[in-house]
């Protein structure tokens, strides 16, 4: 008799169990839409040059970040990718730049930094490292 009560008893926990697990609900539809303000963001993090070579762009890349006091962490040219990182007042700054060819004579930048493991979305922050890049592109011409 005993046996058949812990049965019982556990049966029924498995039952209240799944009973109160519910149904899978369906995710949204415009779960990775873009939202105004990611566009917003995703503007001021990107700018195109008139170049042709990836590399060329990617090394005036590195030497930007290096002026800027980054540490240069990983540069993968293949995938047109480097990750750098540099000491701030308050924290760490992590930064990671793709370059890709855009048409055949174009290349896109697109920059994203984090503070402490928090987007920035200072327009300033970006506009300084692109003007950096800019400066690293003409001096490299």
């Amino acid at each position: 008799m005993l046996n058949y009560s812990y049965r019982f008893l556990f049966f029924s926990l498995v039952v209240l169990l799944q009973a109160c697990a519910g149904s899978p609900q369906k995710p949204p539809e415009d779960l990775l839409s873009l939202t105004e303000a990611q566009m917003k963001i995703r503007s001021y993090q990107s700018r195109v040059y008139d170049a042709t070579e990836q590399k060329k762009v990617l090394r005036a890349v590195v030497s930007a970040l290096m002026d800027l006091g980054f540490i240069i962490e990983r540069v993968n040219v293949p995938l047109g990718l480097v990750t750098a990182g540099k000491f701030a007042r308050d924290g760490f700054v992590e930064a990671t730049v793709t370059v890709r060819p855009k048409g055949d004579e174009r290349m896109e930048i697109r920059a994203n930094a984090l503070f402490n493991t928090r987007p920035i979305e200072d327009p300033k922050a970006y506009q300084n490292f692109f003007a950096a890049v800019q400066r690293s592109l003409f001096l490299r011409d």
